[in-house]
């Protein structure tokens, strides 16, 4: 059930994996993976579109180093703010499945 209600914060290669993991568990860590709170792709996306350029959707996600790059340098003049619109959905997915992973 777990799967079913989150499918959409992890990447698709990776829900396998997760499945026999979370199938594993005990109850437990069950309950503690549940309350991770995961971010969601799409509303990183759109803050990346619109505020890309500021660096707000790399410090949402927790890479402050690109974060300030991007803010002190107008996205690399707008450069990696366009790369980001390609890529942060799949980088929130990945930072996602490894908290999840981090507490199985």
């Amino acid at each position: 059930m777990f799967i079913m209600t989150n499918q959409k914060y992890f990447p698709a290669e990776k829900i396998m994996y997760l499945k026999d993991k979370l199938r594993t568990m005990d109850e437990e860590k069950f309950a503690l993976v549940s309350t991770i709170e995961l971010k969601d792709p799409t509303t990183i996306l759109l803050v990346s579109i619109f505020l890309g350029v500021l660096g707000i959707d790399r410090f949402m996600i927790g890479d402050t180093g690109m974060g300030t790059l991007k803010l002190l340098t107008g996205g690399v003049c707008g450069i990696l703010a366009l790369v980001d619109w390609f890529t942060i959905s799949k980088k929130t997915k990945d930072l996602n499945f490894n908290n999840v992973m981090a507490h199985i």
